[in-house]
């Protein structure tokens, strides 16, 4: 029973959460929602296009276009200099924040005014495209929720608060509907981190899942028509798994503590660095990018690989790195652990962009380093690497057993009990090692 129900006063009759369903208008608020799905849809389409365009362009046109005949090897220090520089001066001239902070982790409670848009577009075209470590969920999820209530209060003004937070949910729908593979898991994702539960859970669902349906058949035509690309997170092929076995639920056990202390350790380090980037934003964003820079290059001319795998969200990354992963040495896992996990904390603390795909790419890179050791096969390795990091640096346990099993297809169906161990054992330690959200706060305060 919720704190606010009103059952248990004489003479009130008990509220019914379903009434809304049964009304004209909700029938019309679906409508709404499928429309939206549409040029929502279609424009978080755009944004990822663009994005996908604009981070070979920048890497490995823009130097061959200015005379070099390769990459160099400092190039990442100018590209992200730039990036620190635009983010940083988005976030302290234009309205609003640009978005949620990273590093305080994902957040979906309530969509941004109408001017706060661009700084969130801005913010994030130059996160994501110049090389700092964060995904495209964050800034789409917002996107899609503050243009889903602009383009309703457009025609009608005296929207009210609570049809506008359903229209707003419907929006995030829809920009996420196949980012993460499956209009179910962005379902699921939105509605862990909104704590949407009890009765009203379907009631304010139903639209939002109709609008990532749509949204994802808007995805589909859209790659058909253009030919770009799914933009959808999946992997091409996916090695046999096989019943799992005692050792490997031991197995699960350490990888979800080893998770646990590592994701923990870069959320706390983001959050104390967080406080004194906002102090000098400009400087601070742009020394922030240099180091996420020298990390990719440290990696580069350590390893003789390229520095892109540090920089970069890692979306597009995990199908090439489990597919190629005999061609790593451990010592190569090890320090692109280290380097990609370092730059992930370092863009957590100043940049603009979601906290997913790095995170997966980090455990999904410890996971394959562990499964050199005995007892241990690639693809269970792989699955809860990635299953325990989700959840400690989103503390959504629901959606990181889904991102870790339906990437994995039908061998996902094969590892789901060792990643619900794995994921169950990262969030329990994961929560026990994170301090009080006042501790919290204070601490990010300190001088």
């Amino acid at each position: 029973m919720s704190a606010d129900s009103p059952a248990g006063a004489p003479g009130t009759p008990p509220t019914d959460p379903f009434a809304l369903v049964r009304t004209r208008g909700y029938v019309g608020l679906l409508v709404m929602a499928a429309v939206l799905g549409v040029p929502i849809s279609a424009a978080a389409y755009g944004f990822l296009a663009l994005v996908g365009h604009l981070q070979p362009w920048t890497y490995t046109d823009l130097p061959e276009a200015l005379g070099f005949d390769a990459t160099p090897a400092w190039w990442p220090l100018p590209l992200l200099g730039v990036a620190g520089l635009l983010v940083g001066a988005t976030l302290r001239y234009l309205p609003g924040t640009g978005g949620h902070k990273p590093a305080e982790g994902l957040s979906t409670s309530g969509a941004p005014k109408p001017r706060e848009l661009p700084g969130i577009l801005l913010a994030a075209l130059a996160t994501l495209a110049l090389g700092a470590v964060l995904g495209p969920e964050a800034p789409l999820i917002a996107l899609g929720s503050g243009t889903a209530i602009w383009l309703v209060r457009l025609l009608k003004p005296d929207l009210p608060e609570q049809v506008g937070a359903v229209v707003g949910a419907a929006g995030s729908f829809a920009a996420v509907s196949t980012l993460l593979g499956s209009p179910l898991t962005g379902a699921f994702l939105l509605m862990e981190a909104s704590g949407i539960g009890g009765p009203m859970l379907g009631v304010v669902l139903v639209p939002g899942l109709l609008a990532a349906g749509v949204g994802s058949l808007v995805f589909v035509g859209l790659d058909g028509w253009t030919g770009l690309g799914t933009y959808s997170l999946a992997l091409p092929e996916v090695p046999h798994a096989a019943t799992p076995d005692v050792a490997e639920f031991g197995w699960a056990l350490v990888i979800g503590l080893v998770a646990a202390l590592v994701g923990t350790g870069i959320r706390r380090l983001a959050l104390l660095a967080q406080h004194r980037v906002e102090r000098h934003r400009v400087v601070a964003t742009v020394l922030t990018g240099l180091v996420v820079a020298g990390l990719a290059i440290a990696f580069a001319e350590g390893t003789g690989r390229a520095a892109t795998e540090v920089l970069y969200s890692g979306q597009s990354a995990l199908g090439p790195l489990l597919a190629h992963s005999a061609d790593y040495s451990v010592g190569a896992l090890i320090l692109l652990v280290v380097c990609k996990g370092l730059a992930y904390c370092a863009s957590l603390s100043a940049f603009r962009g979601g906290p997913i795909f790095p995170a997966m790419f980090l455990g999904a890179t410890g996971g394959i380093a562990l499964s050199h050791l005995p007892g241990l096969d690639l693809t269970p390795a792989f699955a809860m690497g990635i299953g325990a990091m989700s959840v400690t640096m989103l503390g959504l346990p629901l959606t990181s057993v889904l991102l870790a099993t339906l990437l994995l297809g039908s061998q996902g169906l094969t590892v789901m009990p060792l990643v619900i161990v794995t994921v169950v054992v990262a969030y329990v330690v994961s929560k026990r090692l994170s301090p009080p959200a006042a501790a919290v706060s204070e601490e990010t305060k300190a001088p």
